[in-house]
């Protein structure tokens, strides 16, 4: 295939990725009934309506000046949909309804913003001279408008995860996954190495945090074939783990509690029985789903059963490692990713039962190390060694370096195939309650 002909190729795919991560955002507007888009779900977030002009924003700020040299149309609606906040540890927004722009006007932005960024588009993908005299390539900042959608496509659904019931519309039930009843039981993984990282001329797209590629040394430990159910963590509960956690960190939980009861976000106790909050509904705790926690509720359950979290490089030793020394594109292989493989790629809104989809287990026969819900590791977010943040884009990474934040690693029902890439990484804060994220634990 001619050079020209591959590269147009292969900017029309990055337009169609764009359009198909525009209509996902969309569809999750469509979710929230009118009088709700003003709400705020998470105290701790913006109102839905940020969201909204968000997307567009950012990439008008991204691309307007840097790919095409286009004046601004509203720098007031550009600046005050630019940036979210920090869910923990910046203080509670106060802002009122009435403090931002009416919906009208925000839906008047986005069109506007996608019409004249489409329309110089095309242009400049067709025109080689122009293209090389943009700063940064064209493909690199329309990759990271996709996956900055993409991320906010899961980030929202945390968001309208916790709003009412009766303030969303619920799409048709997807269908009801099943699988065996599972013994907790624990993978050998032996001695070996683990690949942390890209390097920057693989000709990979990955964001600044995920460069420069390092390999660390990985002694043998144990982990668990699947992530830590309901189930188990209502036995932790039970054994009043949270109480017995204070003896090891003193954690404060009593802004999630029910019937004076601490218990994961995600849970809710009426009548003395326990039920798990749905997308679209709620069901009594479904005992062989993986368990959504914060990293401080996770680090406690893991000092309750003698464990701990595994470190960043052991989840991936677990996750792409083999006994032939060779390391996998995925854990099952390097096969492209499928339904069959995983819950993930936006398939379905909760969990599925652990074990359910034996066709995505690694080398080692760990289950769901991708989708199902993110996991948790002990490992701080800091920079690997040779670390460049993207000059367009400097407090990406950057501005979480600070000893505050956790890695967490392979996606959760609504993550995007593109990120499952092993060189991916999540991070949250410690007590954010709200994050699609599990664990599993691990012992020396």
């Amino acid at each position: 295939m001619p050079v020209i002909q591959r590269e147009l190729e292969q900017s029309q795919q990055l337009l169609d990725r764009l359009a198909e991560a525009r209509s996902n955002s969309d569809q999750l507007f469509t979710l929230v009934k009118p009088e709700a888009l003003y709400d705020r779900p998470i105290p701790e977030r913006h109102r839905i309506v940020f969201y909204v002009g968000h997307l567009e924003a950012f990439d008008w700020n991204l691309l307007h000046e840097r790919a095409f040299h286009l004046p601004g149309f509203d720098a007031k609606l550009d600046r005050l949909f630019a940036f979210g906040i920090d869910p923990v540890g910046g203080g509670l927004p106060s802002d009122q309804p009435q403090d931002w722009p009416s919906m009208s006007s925000v839906r008047s932005y986005v069109t506007r913003v996608r019409e004249t960024l489409d329309s110089n588009l095309e242009a400049l993908l067709s025109d080689d001279q122009r293209l090389a005299q943009i700063e940064f390539p064209v493909e690199q900042l329309l990759q990271v408008a996709i996956e900055h959608r993409l991320m906010h496509s899961e980030t929202l659904a945390y968001m309208l995860h916790q709003l009412p019931l009766d303030r969303k519309n619920a799409p048709p039930p997807g269908p009801v996954l099943s699988a065996p009843i599972l013994r907790p039981t624990m993978a050998e993984i032996p001695a070996g190495s683990a690949t942390l990282g890209l390097r920057r001329d693989s000709g990979t797209f990955g964001w600044d945090n995920e460069f420069e590629e390092n390999t660390v040394a990985v002694p043998a430990f144990q982990v668990d074939r699947h992530k830590v159910t309901n189930g188990q963590y209502l036995e932790f509960l039970n054994a009043g783990g949270y109480e017995k956690s204070e003896l090891w960190a003193p954690v404060d939980w009593q802004w999630r509690a029910s019937n004076n009861v601490r218990h994961p976000g995600f849970w809710a106790m009426r009548d003395g029985n326990w039920y798990l909050r749905e997308m679209f509904g709620e069901r009594p705790i479904p005992l062989d789903w993986p368990v959504y926690v914060s990293h401080a509720e996770a680090s406690a359950y893991a000092r309750w059963a003698g464990k701990s979290l595994p470190c960043e490089a052991e989840w991936q030793r677990a996750a792409f490692g083999a006994s032939d020394g060779v390391e996998r594109c995925y854990p099952w292989g390097n096969e492209t990713p499928d339904s069959s493989r995983g819950n993930f790629d936006f398939q379905r809104w909760d969990p599925a039962p652990v074990g359910a989809f034996p066709k995505g287990q690694s080398a080692f026969g760990v289950m769901d190390l991708v989708g199902n819900g993110w996991e948790w590791t002990s490992t701080l977010f800091s920079p690997f060694p040779g670390f460049q943040p993207f000059p367009f884009y400097l407090g990406y990474s950057a501005d979480f370096f600070d000893n505050k934040h956790y890695v967490m690693k392979g996606g959760s029902a609504r993550t995007a195939t593109c990120m499952l890439r092993r060189s991916f990484r999540n991070w949250f804060q410690p007590h954010y309650p709200y994050v699609y994220a599990g664990f599993r634990c691990v012992s020396h």
